[in-house]
């Protein structure tokens, strides 16, 4: 004949018996064990997921800076470029025109308008 199996009433869980892995122990686990083995290897999937997550992020951050380097740089080169290119160009134009550099500041002229002629007319 068979065994009948005797309801035993568990004890209430506390939080010392999980502190102290008590729980481990309980029928509910032994019973259920492949619904507990699922979720510790969903949690180790989740935290290698964020810890790859992780690893790119440093990644894109670095190529980030480093192509704000190479923007500045390349602004920098083309400034650099356009002030020859405007330099020779006005070097050209003067040589042709042959130009000389002053070497005196020029003069500022005042024109003083009686007022009593400007009513007048």
């Amino acid at each position: 004949m068979a065994k009948r199996t005797t309801y035993r009433p568990q004890k209430k869980l506390t939080f010392i018996d999980i502190i102290k892995g008590n729980f481990l122990n309980r029928d509910e686990l032994k019973t259920h064990y492949k619904f507990f083995l699922l979720i510790f290897v969903l949690m180790m999937a989740m935290i290698y997921s964020n810890h790859l997550v992780n690893k790119k992020i440093k990644i894109v951050n670095a190529l980030k800076e480093e192509t704000e380097e190479y923007k500045s740089r390349n602004a920098y080169a083309q400034s650099k470029l356009i002030k020859v290119k405007m330099e020779s160009e006005l070097g050209k134009q003067v040589a042709e025109d042959s130009l000389m550099t002053l070497e005196s500041h020029p003069h500022k002229l005042l024109i003083k308008l009686d007022t009593t002629d400007a009513k007048a007319k």
